[in-house]
């Protein structure tokens, strides 16, 4: 297994475990350096670093996650070693918070019209003190037995072009790469093959500040890991990997800490931050 998990979630936003429990569970599997990057959230990542000092030899890596929208679909801008004080940060992230909410009770609404009732304060329940974002409404579904899986509910109702979607409050990928670069941190394109060809927006973005690639995901074979290592070499791009762990569904995601990620990921993301490589 490997020691290196830098794309985890928390209960900050749509994680099953809280940031505390992530940190406890990261330790009992051998993982050295994790990342906690919740949804437009950076809430969990304090909790995670004060239960990390109780763990010797694990470290946590204050990160983000962004959701962005292009004219080729919806695209994440991860954000590592982001200063977590940082006041245009943090009035960002409560805005794009802010709109899931509204996001989520349009997709209610478009639901009952499909004869699936839900209500809000189901899914507010579910999420807890979380960002709310379309899983918790997708485990609502469960709960009431509309749905067999919560893959079910994206593929037939709230993913993108489905009855229930909804846009959300827009932000484009450059500018999450710079706000995360304002904010000291080092942006990171996540999980790169939702794209069919990533290299022209890779292209794009490695102008406007993008500093990293995820290259190791879960799912991804031997041979698109190597395509993405050539296009982070390419670009001149930190090679990262995660496991985008959120504990919600065990049969269709990757556990924690189960994607082969080299300890060097972990080690250049640190290097990148100690030598003021972030701008």
């Amino acid at each position: 297994m490997s020691q290196v998990d830098l794309h985890i979630h928390s209960t900050a936003s749509d994680g099953k475990y809280s940031p505390a429990e992530v940190v406890r569970m990261a330790e009992a599997g051998g993982l050295k350096y994790i990342a906690i990057c919740d949804h437009d959230s950076v809430d969990g990542v304090s909790a995670a670093q004060t239960e990390a000092d109780q763990h010797p030899g694990m470290t946590v890596f204050p990160g983000v996650e962004i959701n962005t929208d292009t004219a080729i679909g919806e695209l994440h801008i991860l954000g590592y070693f982001v200063d977590l004080a940082n006041a245009e940060l943090a009035v960002t992230l409560e805005r794009l918070r802010n709109s899931r909410i509204q996001r989520a009770q349009k997709m209610i609404d478009k639901l009952w019209k499909v004869g699936i009732h839900l209500d809000y304060d189901q899914i507010k329940q579910i999420a807890g003190e979380g960002s709310v974002g379309r899983p918790h409404v997708a485990q609502a579904m469960l709960e009431k037995g509309y749905i067999n899986s919560l893959k079910e509910a994206f593929n037939k109702y709230i993913g993108r072009g489905g009855p229930a979607y909804v846009e959300r409050d827009k932000i484009t990928p450059q500018e999450a790469s710079q706000l995360i670069l304002r904010a000291d941190g080092i942006p990171v394109l996540a999980h790169p093959l939702t794209c069919v060809d990533p290299e022209p927006i890779l292209r794009e973005l490695a102008t406007a500040g993008l500093k990293g690639l995820e290259v190791y995901y879960g799912g991804y074979s031997v041979e698109q890991v190597e395509g993405l290592l050539k296009l982070a070499r390419k670009y001149g791009l930190l090679a990262t990997g995660g496991s985008d762990f959120h504990g919600l569904d065990s049969q269709n995601e990757p556990a924690l800490g189960s994607v082969d990620i080299p300890l060097e990921c972990a080690e250049s993301l640190v290097a990148a931050a100690g030598r003021g490589q972030k701008g």
